[in-house]
């Protein structure tokens, strides 16, 4: 009985993104960035194909994450607002299994969302190197669907939870060049207010995932990457997988509907 109440909130998120066009417009949003790497492609004069292969990757992975986490955004605060959720959980649906059910449709629509995004980089790279970036890509859209769905049911408003998402995002892929430039200053690196920055990015580094280690362009352009470091980056998306849902759990517990 659990796993069917887990399996039709799955099942039904998954309909609300297929009536919704999700898969279409992320197709279109993909083809309007084919289009422009393909347009700086006949721009460039050396290094053209490497520069349209950088280009619509790491294009391909920021449209990925913006279309699926305001997607996850949108489709819960509708049902806020539409007062479906009051409906949903009258049904003597536990809590826990309603947002068991939601991660998991979400993180199939990830699932769905990396495989379209791959296809294009089978074309243009290696297949092995695009079959790694794909695999990536996949692990980094499951991070920020649970990251959404821990976000909006903890403000319940879009703007605050799609700043946050998206700051968290921006900070945790540009954070290993924070470090580095913390680590090593032009001058004032002895000062009191440099040594306390030094130390919150280190503690930010504790905290966030390492996105930059994530999907990749250069393993489309210059070599591909070890399934070590896919293996490490699986356990750590799995952990932050974890942690945010059971964040998101227990916020909804408390929260008064």
């Amino acid at each position: 009985m659990r796993h069917r109440q887990i399996a039709t909130i799955a099942r039904f998120t998954l309909l609300e993104a297929w009536r919704t066009r999700l898969p279409w417009l992320f197709i279109i949003v993909l083809g309007l960035i084919l289009g422009t790497a393909y347009f700086i492609q006949q721009l460039a004069i050396t290094e053209s194909a490497r520069l349209q292969i950088a280009f619509s990757a790491a294009a391909t992975r920021f449209a990925a994450v913006f279309v699926l986490s305001l997607h996850i955004l949108t489709s819960i605060v509708r049902e806020f607002n539409d007062k479906g959720l009051e409906l949903t959980l009258s049904f003597a649906l536990p809590r826990s299994h309603y947002i068991l059910g939601r991660l998991f449709g979400f993180a199939l629509i990830a699932l769905l969302v990396a495989l379209i995004a791959t296809l294009p980089q089978l074309l243009l790279a290696p297949p092995d190197a695009a079959l790694q970036w794909g695999l990536s890509l996949a692990l980094e859209l499951a991070i920020m669907t649970a990251l959404s769905l821990f976000c909006i049911v903890t403000f319940t408003q879009l703007m605050p939870a799609a700043s946050f998402v998206f700051g968290f995002y921006l900070l945790a892929r540009a954070l290993t060049a924070i470090r580095l430039m913390s680590d090593t200053p032009l001058f004032g690196g002895d000062t009191l207010s440099h040594q306390v920055i030094s130390l919150l990015v280190d503690a930010l580094a504790l905290v966030l995932p390492a996105l930059d280690r994530f999907t990749q362009s250069s393993w489309l352009v210059d070599s591909t990457a070890s399934w070590l470091n896919l293996g490490a980056n699986a356990v750590q998306a799995a952990l932050y997988i974890v942690l945010l849902g059971a964040a998101a759990m227990f916020d909804f517990y408390r929260r008064n509907l």
